[in-house]
This record gives structure tokens, C-alpha cells and sequence, in this order.
């Protein structure tokens, strides 16, 4: 029994010894593993356009409030929430059986008024003759006149008060002041509104205003020298408007002012850009983006995800001799549309670039198995 057991543990030593070297040189084949295979791109130049975008809420060019200017119930509701109106289209009607007595009773003053001129008017021409004969003393002939004077000056008081009476009439009508697309109608049949409701709003939606805020560095990377601020918003781009459903409009609009106050709180300047609406797609209210384009001439581009930062300065892995990667300061562009970098020096023409890993897996110095270093190019 001991002569077995001595020949098993000689067989599992003799076993383990020779799989011990087996397991050490597996596991410095490991360590001395082949180089990682990363994506790379070689830097190239061209005219390079990017689309910074901006949040927008757009407006219709001129959105009115429609607000009666007399009280009284809402007796008709001529027009629906969402129509389109002509101007002078009616839209509302206000009981109007007060206003109309009110202009009964005003043309009825009236009569009474230009009847009182008549009989003074009469009454100071006998007077006259009167005078003329001596009959009467100019005092009491100076009486009458003073008498056809104040008629008149009645009959001018209540032609006043009619017209007045018929004005509120008519605002018992309530007309759209400009063509526009019909807002929210809060108020129904049978309300009593008065000049202080908000019946609807109007919104004249043939043209657009998107309103958006540029930062002062977008501000000033914007301007041109050698010209004034209007000169410099007149030469910007058309900019295309991204709607909330992700889809691009299909006309594209123009800036048509940019603040020349920066906010002291936020630090950026109100910018406003005018799009054209003729299929009234576009509504007050609707959000979207403003897509700003910017043209670099003869630019280098690189991806974002092909840069990381360090205290505000970014690089990127240049692959050199040996495939070896070496890290590269570089620095951009103000401008980016979030998804690459015009780079401005630090990287020449020809030059190839990491764009996969960076930030995570790449050290200075690693040697790589670079992929795809001729077709790989930065998304547009």
C-alpha cells in the first residue's frame, strides 16, 4: 500500500511540474499579447460647414389679443379654435339689444335737439325783424340768439352721444384686425365678458419669428471684422429649423436681429430669425431648433469622441512610427455642432488620429493595431 502511494504522488509531481511551465508560458503570452485593434482616421482638409443648434419657441409675426371694448354676454361664437380668418372676418357678437336701445334713445334726443334749434332759429329771425323795426330792444333780441346758440350747442351734445351709442354697437361686433389662425376660445356661448376677457388670441402665421439666444463668444465668433454689427447679421446664412418631431422644415429662414445688448445675468444676446409659413404649417407656440451653419475653408476635422480634456485643454493620439500613438495638444474651433472640432493647430494634413477608445483604453506611448486608417472620416 505504501509503494502505491509513493508511485501516485510521484506521478501528480511529475504531472504538476510539467504543468506548471505549461500555465507560466500561457500566461506571459498573455501579458505580451498582440496590440489592440482601434479605429483610426487620417486627417484630411475641405470646406467644412457645421450646424450649431439653438433652442427656439417660435411666434407668429404678429400675434394680437382680441379683447371686446364694451360688456355685455357673449351671444355668438362665429369662428372655431384653429381656423383661419380673413381680417375683418367676424368673430365674436355681443348682445346688442342695450346698445341698440341706447341708439334709439340717442337719435330720439337728436330730434328733440335739432327740433329746439329749428324753433330758436325761428324765433331769433323774428326777433331780427322785430329789431329792425324798432319793435324790441337789442337786448331782448340778443336774448333769442343766446337761446339759438344754446340749441345748437344741445343738438352738438346729444349727435355726440349718438355717435358714441353707435360705436358701442359696433364693438358689439368683434371683427379680426388682421388675417391669422384663431387661438384658444375660453369663453362659450351665454358669458359675460367685458374690455378686461381675453377672447382669443390671432396669430398672423404667414411669417414665423423663431426667437433664440446666441452666447457672447457665439456673438463675437459670429461678427466679421471690418464690418458693423448689422453688416455682419446681414452676411450670416440662411439657418434651417429643426421641428420637435426631429424633422428639418422645408424653408429655410433668415436672422433678422441679434441683440446688441448682451444679458448681464445669462451673458448671451437675443436672436431672433424669420421663416416663411405659406402652408401654415408653423404655429405659435411650436419649439424646435435654430440650425446655424458655419463654413471653414481648407478646415481639418476630427471627431469629438477622438479628443479628450485636461484643465480646459484638449487632445488627441497621433499615431506615429511602430504604430505607437503619441498624445497631441491641440485647439478648435469656437464653433462645433456637437459632434466634431475644426482644429485650429496641432494637427496638419495627413496626420492619423485614434478615434476609438480615447479616454479609456489608449496611454501615451501604447502601440495599436490601427483599423480602417484610410476610409475612416468624421460624421457630418
Amino acid at each position: 500500500m505504501k509503494i502505491e502511494k509513493i508511485y501516485v504522488l510521484a506521478f501528480l509531481l511529475a504531472s504538476g511540474g510539467l504543468m506548471l511551465p505549461s500555465c507560466k508560458g500561457k500566461s506571459e503570452q498573455q501579458m505580451g499579447g498582440q496590440a489592440p485593434a482601434l479605429a483610426v482616421m487620417t486627417v484630411s482638409s475641405g470646406d467644412v460647414s457645421l450646424q450649431t443648434g439653438f433652442p427656439t419657441t417660435l411666434e407668429g409675426e404678429n400675434d394680437v389679443e382680441i379683447r371686446p371694448q364694451v360688456s355685455g354676454f357673449l351671444t355668438k361664437v362665429n369662428v372655431e379654435e384653429g381656423q383661419h380668418v380673413g381680417k375683418g372676418q367676424v368673430l365674436f357678437i355681443i348682445d346688442q339689444v342695450q346698445l341698440q336701445a341706447a341708439v334709439d334713445q340717442a337719435q330720439a334726443a337728436v330730434a328733440v335737439a335739432q327740433a329746439n334749434v329749428n324753433t330758436a332759429t325761428t324765433n331769433a329771425n323774428n326777433n331780427k325783424i322785430l329789431l329792425d323795426k324798432n319793435i324790441i330792444s337789442s337786448s331782448a333780441y340778443q336774448t333769442s340768439i343766446d337761446g339759438l346758440n344754446s340749441a345748437k350747442a344741445q343738438l352738438q351734445q346729444a349727435q355726440a352721444a349718438l355717435t358714441s351709442a353707435k360705436k358701442n354697437l359696433s364693438y358689439s361686433t368683434v371683427t379680426a384686425p388682421v388675417a391669422g389662425v384663431v387661438g384658444t376660445i375660453p369663453y362659450k356661448e351665454g358669458t359675460l365678458v367685458s374690455p378686461s376677457t381675453l377672447l382669443t388670441v390671432l396669430s398672423n402665421n404667414s411669417d414665423m419669428e423663431a426667437n433664440f439666444s446666441l452666447t457672447e463668444k457665439e456673438v463675437l465668433a459670429y461678427s466679421q471684422s471690418g464690418k458693423s454689427f448689422q453688416e455682419a447679421i446681414k452676411s450670416l446664412p440662411e439657418v434651417e429649423l429643426k421641428l420637435a418631431s426631429g424633422e428639418i422644415y422645408p424653408y429655410k429662414g433668415k436672422i433678422v436681429s441679434v441683440s446688441g445688448v448682451l444679458n448681464s445675468s445669462t451673458g448671451s444676446a437675443n436672436a431672433k430669425a424669420l421663416f416663411p409659413n405659406p402652408d401654415g404649417l408653423l404655429r405659435s407656440g411650436n419649439t424646435g431648433q435654430i440650425l446655424l451653419p458655419t463654413i471653414y475653408n481648407n478646415a481639418l476635422q476630427i471627431p469629438q469622441s477622438a479628443t479628450y480634456e485636461i484643465q480646459d485643454m484638449k487632445f488627441c493620439y497621433v499615431v506615429g512610427d511602430s504604430a505607437k500613438v503619441h498624445a497631441t495638444p491641440i485647439t478648435v474651433a469656437p464653433l462645433d455642432n456637437g459632434q466634431n472640432y475644426i482644429v485650429t493647430s496641432g494637427l496638419k494634413e495627413g496626420d492619423v488620429v485614434v478615434t476609438e477608445g480615447v479616454g479609456i483604453s489608449i496611454q501615451d506611448g501604447m502601440t495599436i493595431n490601427p483599423q480602417n486608417a484610410a476610409t475612416a472620416q468624421p460624421k457630418q
